[in-house]
């Protein structure tokens, strides 16, 4: 027999064995992509409500940006305990714990109100800081349930569907927030998606399990899972090595000297600036610099965040169809995000431009393309380690968040020294255009690491 009649034998011999499999990684990836939607919605919830919060507390433009960072600020500390804790207590028990934190600490935002104004901004901060301690874990643990629930030419588009819920977000939750903010007040808009979060924590507790745990996974998806890359063992490694737990932190130095790693951690850095643009300044954007009511804004907020979420289903689409199509890893990842941030660039072109609907369309253009182009996660699931899967994207996600906490204080000192939102659109733009220069010039071949063991 030559060589093609054993390839198609082998190949027919993998269908029909695989012809049976159930799906249950989608079912996985459903719960994901909710979870993830409200993650977003209760980062954003500030934005929304931030104009007639401000105007109640007394807040300036800086003040305003340095509130909008303190999620941040935790958000990044918690990013490799979070990872670690991950790797060695396993997604499900840690992402319950987060979800449950992060919408209590919601909720509580609501209550500030009623204090007197030096204590509210303390609180404010405080609590903004506790949600992002509490959602530290989030996107990490996405990609750890990724790498272990989904085949490598599937996990580019199961990366952008999660990756794809801060669009979401917008589209379902900013409308639905104007409307609570302006007819219940701002304090409401918090109250309501925390509850909402409590109630998706026990929908996550009954829904998720690792792939060998699921009771409704059956043997075939098994084994497509794992002869297509699949981290099935993924933590069935962690409770078997209890012996193991220590962190091995010597790992993250050569994380921390590979070319490619400190490529793709700089990119997510200048990515992230566009994605709290858009969850911090933009609704505000529209408020103050075009004239907008916060009911409107709402509303309008979203259709820049629906083509957002169109264009982060479609560079997932894009980058599984060049692998299949036989392209390297590489080419797969970086067409989608070269093209993706070009978009975004146009963002620029809003400060040259009167029209209400023309600057909405272009925003839709620029987050279309941050969408197409926010492919980092399927990067990620490609190539952290497998001993350090969850501490690698919790790195990752450290040097991405950086941004939120330069981003809303950058775009709040341009503010109050130009009065206007030129400065700040043409600095987010920029950061756009970086990230091109990092995947073209330093990032180079897209490959898992191999880690060299520990003296």
């Amino acid at each position: 027999m030559d060589v093609n009649s054993t390839k198609v034998s082998n190949h027919l011999s993998s269908a029909i064995a695989f012809a049976g499999k159930t799906r249950v990684r989608y079912m996985i990836l459903l719960v994901l992509f909710v979870i993830t939607t409200i993650n977003y919605a209760d980062r954003a919830v500030i934005s929304i409500a931030g104009t007639p919060m401000s105007k109640e507390l007394g807040l300036d433009a800086v003040s305003m940006g340095y509130v909008f960072s303190a999620f941040s600020w935790a958000y990044v500390i918690g990013q490799l305990p979070g990872g670690w804790f991950l790797d060695r207590f396993g997604s499900k028990l840690i992402y319950t714990l987060s979800i449950f934190f992060w919408s209590f600490f919601t909720i509580t935002q609501g209550f500030i109100g009623f204090f007197s104004t030096g204590i509210a901004i303390t609180m404010l901060f405080v609590l903004r800081f506790m949600v992002g301690l509490s959602e530290a874990p989030s996107f990490p643990a996405n990609s750890r349930i990724v790498s272990a629930w989904f085949p490598t030419k599937e996990r580019g588009m199961a990366s952008a569907i999660f990756n794809s819920a801060q669009y979401f977000a917008t589209v379902i939750f900013a409308p639905i927030m104007g409307w609570l903010t302006s007819s219940y007040g701002w304090k409401s808009a918090f109250v309501i998606m925390g509850l909402i979060g409590i109630v998706l924590c026990g929908v996550w507790v009954k829904t998720i399990y690792g792939p060998k745990d699921h009771p409704r996974v059956n043997q075939a998806e098994l084994d497509y899972l794992e002869q297509g890359g699949a981290l099935v063992n993924l933590d069935q490694a962690r409770e078997g090595s209890a012996k193991n737990a220590e962190v091995k932190w010597g790992y993250l130095k050569q994380l921390l000297t590979n070319r490619m790693t400190v490529g793709i951690y700089t990119a997510q850095y200048c990515l992230n600036t566009l994605t709290y643009f858009f969850l911090t300044w933009f609704p505000v954007y529209l408020v103050k610099e075009r004239g907008m009511s916060i009911l409107k804004a709402g509303f309008v907020a979203s259709l820049p965040a629906l083509c957002g979420f169109m264009g982060g289903i479609l560079g997932g689409l894009i980058s599984d169809y060049l692998l299949r199509r036989g392209k390297s890893l590489s080419v797969a990842r970086k067409t989608p995000i070269v093209i993706g941030m070009l978009l975004s660039t146009s963002m620029i072109i809003c400060n040259y431009v009167k029209v209400d609907w023309l600057i909405v369309s272009i925003m839709a253009l620029a987050f279309f393309g941050k969408g197409i182009g926010a492919l980092g996660w399927a990067v990620v699931s490609d190539t952290s380690p497998k001993e350090i899967g969850g501490l690698s994207g919790g790195l990752f996600n450290t040097f991405g968040n950086l941004a939120g906490i330069t981003t809303p204080i950058i775009i709040g000192y341009i503010l109050k020294a130009t009065g206007s939102f030129n400065g700040a659109l043409i600095f987010v733009g920029a950061n756009a255009f970086m990230v091109i220069l990092c995947y073209l010039l330093i990032v180079g071949e897209i490959k898992r690491v191999e880690l060299k063991a520990n003296s």
